[in-house]
């Protein structure tokens, strides 16, 4: 399956360009077929494809990953909205930073786990590599820490991470000002357990969103 996943890979970035002159729904329908490729593979092929209908819509720009500082992953808003991602991904206790999708636990923080687990959500099998406290998939995690420079799987990497894909949704600034309704609306695309995600998971309330963000320290506009 791995050869043939790398020639569809490529065959997809090939037809990038030209994707991005054709409706979302078009790209929908790509996304819809590659689920369809195959147990073994669906998670990458859809990451990929994903990818490119955000870059249509303009719902992700990963250069903004690049420009995220020390002080962005420390502003008291920015903490208050990673402890909201957390909470919707089941990572908020004292081991989130090593939990595996399903509830169980990894031990190096060397680099992501990459485990493949499969469990039931929403009363269907589910499969994935998901791991840390932003629970990124390993595809993610390798493309940002690529883009990031990050170079291990720790705490501190992970919440670097994870607000460069917040940067990359384009809610970075919104989280710092405490706009905190718009930037929950622009990462549910980013973490399925959002309010408003649009992928059909559980998700977390507004109002708990909202409960958390302030009791973590967060302030709103």
């Amino acid at each position: 399956m791995r050869p043939a996943f790398l020639i569809a890979s490529a065959g997809l970035l090939a037809a990038g360009a030209w994707l991005l002159m054709r409706r979302e729904q078009e790209a929908a329908d790509l996304w819809a077929s590659a689920v369809q490729a195959g147990e073994g593979i669906a998670e990458e092929v859809t990451e990929a494809a994903e990818t490119i209908i955000d870059t249509i819509t303009m719902r992700l720009d990963l250069s903004k990953m690049r420009t995220v500082t020390a002080a962005d992953v420390a502003h008291p808003n920015v903490r208050a909205l990673v402890a909201v991602i957390r909470r919707g991904e089941g990572t908020a206790g004292e081991d989130g930073y090593r939990t595996l999708f399903g509830g169980g636990l990894f031990t190096s923080f060397a680099d992501h786990p990459r485990q493949r687990i499969t469990r039931m959500l929403g009363g269907k099998p589910i499969t994935s590599t998901a791991a840390g406290a932003g629970q990124f998939l390993a595809s993610t995690w390798d493309e940002t820490a690529r883009i990031m420079g990050l170079t291990d799987f720790t705490p501190a990497s992970q919440d670097r991470a994870i607000v460069g894909r917040i940067a990359a949704r384009g809610a970075l600034d919104d989280a710092k000002a405490g706009r905190v309704d718009l930037a929950l609306q622009k990462i549910a695309r980013e973490w399925a357990s959002m309010p408003g995600s649009p992928y059909g998971q559980p998700v977390i309330s507004l109002a708990t969103a909202r409960g958390v963000f302030a009791s973590a320290g967060g302030t709103f506009a």
